[in-house]
């Protein structure tokens, strides 16, 4: 847009508000031991979720939950509340290392150069955030605290009997590293040896890892994990609280995915053809969790997971060239491949046999990739007459379907494959028994044999917090370099200890080359001085994964210059306390962190709550996701469609106020929709309007203020639509429903535009309204009607409710049917007033003037119809 046809000089207008708000600290939220802290203020914490800072910058969909806390933020203030509404940056990651692999430049040099880019691009939008709260995850000031809360983590316990976290020295057991928050496994991973580091489920599509598409294989690696699954029971007792949306409790409670049942012991049949009792060594049966117990007497064969420990003991000699070449092909498949509902099942008979203890059937046993070692015991009963994925098993690989619950209204045939509750059949213990009674008393009988026990189980596996990778934060962990005991398959067990607080930061040494060592040793292994502790120990060479700073950030936020405690006290307390169960008022982002991240950050918070380092068990208290905008072809934006849209390049045609609007006006937020230039150029128009309301243009081609704007009373229907305006903002602002906000503010517009006389204190309070969504524009427009003081300095305005109220109605006046006139009167006029105003209407009496009214009908509050002949 040129010079020329700028509707009006947003170029000049955003830059002097921005400098004027940075100058004057406007947006800063004073901490309760700042000296201009106002303790009669309540506070409001608005949260971002906080971007990763990638080389390519923002395009508009990641402004869109910006603007909407933005909003908000602006809002609060105007309300009275000290609002807290920081900005930072999730720095460390994958990206900026595989650059610094490509070109050699630091990792720390590119998320610099990145986190500069999009801060200029936030801070043009004119976001009001607090910058001097700003911080980064690759800050040694910040990983520094990211390192503590580990070493809190280390030396923890969760106490089953305290339900609650509690410090290592409280375990009285011989072995607390066996009970430790977090703790050091042998554990199956996805690890990419292009990429040199281990990779989640969800960073492998099809057998490749997401970044890059190199291949990608499971092999059992030594991994640092955290025991998230201690808190299995209140993550999800403890969502209840929370005003989040209903599906992302759902995605939270799954993902954990708590099951009731019974575990049993299948004991193996010995090739002499006895079998070890009951309650022998791990290696003489079979553990297996159910919650369909009372389906037993079907179970006929089992199923374990190609790598249970069991099945290299268990294998026959003539079976075992084909297990290998079975568990080789499925080690590159990831755990969401190897579940999926819809692919044909594939399995391979070890040799083996387990005896049913129910009934004394003889059970093959073979390996199957959709059998999980991480979920359950790495074990299944097949059930294939009551689980659609054992009856697929059984029909390709010809095992016998046995019914045992019959489905109502059914015979047993029909019966198979039923999954719902019925009626036990061809059980003889619990024959005849609905399904909840024949569960209990099969339960008990297991108890009485000593083969079973009640147990619950969660999907939810202990988090694995390794990465292979440079840049990411060090353990604050050593090892010990001689060996003091001795285990198979390494020879040797090595002892970690924690590093002492005064240690930290343990910040990454500089390398000269970042590549992935390919062995699976990570890169800070090249770094040999560095990992030579002392003579006797030697340094944790694994960083932790990028979610690490993600889960604590929010605390951050609350006293970022704090260098003697991750959080103040005070800071902490306020900014996170409330009568409500989480501190954070209201945290936004999008749907892609709806499980992990805050599966994690609330974990966290539980443990540093439970030490006694928070006052609040729950982060974040109401949640919003905004939907996904997609490129104006209707999808998803990116570089490989062409379909990208910079906000640089829409602030520079439009301004940043433009773009703001258009964000929000473009539907619910919640909601996908598609960007649309037009739709910017629209609400630009009405923007341009809004201005043109207030000023002129003199013949030099200059602004000035216009002279319709007097210091007049609003009449009757000005204060109505005024008031009507202030209510529906508000309330929209409240629901977060941002469109229809700013449709009622485009409705206010249009019934001021042709006003002869524009009431200034109308003006005023309506540039209130505008402030936190064009706060630009409505700064200056403010300014330039000579207005007291700074507009953000203002109260927001309430409404009247009396002047809501409809007391005048429209009516139509018909002539025979025909639309002939209208009429405004008094919802308090009777039916023979309006009659006899209608027949009065100078209009209509040229109309009927010589005819006779055969009669007058009266429609309430629509129409008159006046009936001539």
């Amino acid at each position: 847009m040129s010079e020329r046809r700028k509707p009006y000089p947003f170029d000049q207008i955003e830059p002097k508000w921005q400098r004027i708000w940075s100058e004057r600290r406007v947006f800063h939220a004073p901490n309760p031991d700042e000296k201009n802290f106002d303790p009669a203020k309540s506070k409001f914490y608005v949260l971002d979720m906080f971007p990763y800072p990638s080389g390519a910058g923002l395009h508009v969909g990641h402004p869109e939950g910006y603007t909407a806390t933005d909003i908000v933020a602006r809002y609060k203030r105007l309300r009275g509340f000290n609002v807290l509404h920081p900005m930072g940056w999730d720095a460390f990651g994958l990206p900026a290392e595989q650059y610094a692999i490509k070109s050699g430049q630091h990792p720390a040099i590119t998320t610099r150069e990145n986190v500069a880019k999009f801060k200029s691009q936030l801070q043009a939008i004119g976001f009001s955030y607090d910058w001097e709260r700003e911080i980064n995850t690759t800050d040694p000031k910040y990983f520094k605290w990211t390192q503590w809360i580990f070493l809190k983590i280390y030396n923890s316990w969760f106490n089953p009997a305290t339900n609650k976290a509690e410090p290592i020295a409280t375990y009285r057991g011989e072995d607390p590293d066996s009970v430790r928050l977090a703790y050091v496994a042998d554990v199956a991973v996805n690890w990419c040896p292009e990429l040199g580091t281990v990779l989640a489920n969800e960073e492998v599509i099809d057998g490749k890892s997401e970044i890059g598409g190199h291949p990608v294989v499971r092999r059992p690696m030594r991994q640092w994990m955290l025991r998230i699954t201690a808190y299995a029971e209140r993550l999800i007792d403890e969502l209840e609280g929370l005003d989040w949306p209903e599906g992302i409790k759902l995605l939270q409670r799954n993902w954990i995915g708590k099951s009731e049942g019974a575990e049993v012991e299948f004991p193996l049949l010995l090739a002499s053809g006895g079998r070890f009792q009951p309650g022998g060594l791990e290696f003489e049966r079979i553990r297996v969790f159910t919650t369909r117990h009372d389906t037993i007497y079907g179970a006929n064969y089992m199923v374990l997971a190609p790598e249970h420990p069991l099945v290299d003991y268990l294998t026959t000699p003539d079976r075992r060239t084909e297990v290998e070449g079975y568990r080789q092909k499925i080690a590159a498949k990831s755990d969401l491949e190897r579940t999926d509902l819809a692919k044909e099942k594939s399995g391979v008979f070890i040799g083996a046999y387990a005896i049913n203890p129910v009934n004394e059937v003889k059970m093959p046993i073979w390996i199957a990739d959709y059998v999980l070692m991480g979920y359950g015991t790495g074990a299944v009963m097949g059930v294939p007459g009551h689980d659609e994925r054992d009856l697929e098993f059984a029909r390709k690989f010809e095992l016998p379907v046995l019914p045992v619950v019959q489905a109502p209204g059914k015979t047993a045939e029909e019966s198979i494959g039923f999954i719902e509750d019925g009626v036990a059949i061809n059980s003889p213990i619990i024959d005849g028994l609905p399904t909840p009674a024949a569960k209990q008393k099969i339960l008990k009988w297991l108890e009485e044999k000593g083969v079973g026990r009640a147990d619950i189980r969660y999907k939810l596996h202990d988090w694995l917090f390794s990465r292979q990778r440079y840049w990411g934060e060090p353990f604050p962990i050593v090892w010990q370099s001689e060996p003091d005991g001795h285990s198979e398959p390494e020879g040797r067990i090595r002892h970690h200890r924690a590093l002492d607080e005064s240690e930290l930061p343990v910040v990454p040494p500089p390398l000269d080359d970042y590549k992935p060592t390919g062995t699976g040793e990570p890169p800070l292994g090249k770094a040999k001085e560095w990992i030579r502790y002392s003579d006797k120990e030697t340094r944790e060479t694994n960083v932790m994964p990028q979610w690490a700073g993600s889960c604590w950030y929010y605390l951050r936020f609350c006293d970022p210059k704090n260098d003697q405690r991750f959080v103040g006290e005070n800071a902490e307390k306020y900014w996170m306390g409330g009568p409500k169960p989480a501190g954070v008022d209201l945290y936004v982002g999008g749907t892609e962190h709806a499980v992990l991240h805050l599966l994690y950050a609330r974990f966290w918070q539980k443990v540093l709550f439970d030490l006694g380092y928070l006052s609040k068990s729950e982060p974040f208290q109401r949640l919003v996701n905004q939907g996904i905008i997609l490129g104006e072809d209707g999808q998803k934006m990116s570089k490989s469609r062409g379909n990208v849209v910079s906000p640089d390049d829409v602030i520079a045609q439009y301004g940043a106020d433009s773009f703001r609007l258009y964000e929000m006006f473009m539907g619910p937020l919640e909601q996908m929709k598609p960007w649309s230039m037009r739709g910017v150029e629209g609400v630009s128009r009405f923007l341009a309007r809004v201005w043109r309301l207030m000023m002129s243009e003199n013949q030099a081609g200059e602004w000035e203020l216009s002279s319709a704007i007097q210091e007049v009373e609003p009449d009757k229907s000005q204060k109505k639509v005024l008031h009507a305006t202030i209510k529906k903002v508000t309330d929209d602002i409240e629901s977060l429903s941002f469109n229809t906000a700013i449709s009622q503010m485009m409705i206010f517009v249009n019934a001021f535009t042709n006003a002869e006389i524009v009431p200034l204190s109308a003006m005023r309070t309506f540039l209130i309204l505008l402030n936190p969504f064009a706060p630009h524009v409505s700064s200056e427009l403010w300014e330039k009607l000579k207005s007291t003081g700074d507009i953000t300095e203002e109260s927001w305005p309430t409404y009247d409710e009396k002047l809501l109220i409809e007391d005048e109605i429209d009516l139509v006046i018909q002539v025979n049917g025909k639309l002939r006139a209208g009429i405004k009167m008094s919802t308090s006029t009777t039916e023979d007033e309006v009659k006899a105003t209608a027949l009065a209407h100078p209009k209509i009496q040229q109309l009927i003037a010589g005819k006779t009214v055969k009669k007058v009908v009266f429609v309430p509050k629509k129409l008159v119809n006046i009936v001539v002949a």
